[in-house]
């Protein structure tokens, strides 16, 4: 996912649109994490400074929860097991994640 800086903070850019400098990341808390610590959004970024990135991680989390309940809802007219649901819904992920790495 692409993040820009604004006023101290790593925000989400999910259109890929923000004005300025901008950087990519994986959509995983330990990628994010990895990231701060390492101080590369500062320097990817541009900016002086510790960046906030408590807004990315917070909308991972809010994504990983509702990837759970989508999950487990499954229509009454479905045909699809529970298991191929998430496996269909992995798979997804999958590819959206390489798309963001080429």
């Amino acid at each position: 996912m692409r993040v820009v800086a604004r006023e101290g903070r790593v925000v989400v850019d999910a259109q890929a649109r923000l004005s300025g400098r901008g950087a990519w990341v994986h959509r995983t808390r330990n990628c994010v994490n990895t990231a701060t610590v390492r101080r590369a959004f500062a320097r990817a970024l541009r900016v002086e400074g510790a960046l906030d990135a408590g807004a990315v991680l917070a909308l991972i989390e809010t994504d990983n929860a509702a990837g759970e309940i989508g999950i487990t809802e499954i229509s009454a007219s479905s045909d699809h097991t529970a298991s191929e649901s998430t496996h269909n819904i992995r798979v997804t992920r999958e590819q959206a994640d390489r798309l963001m790495d080429n």
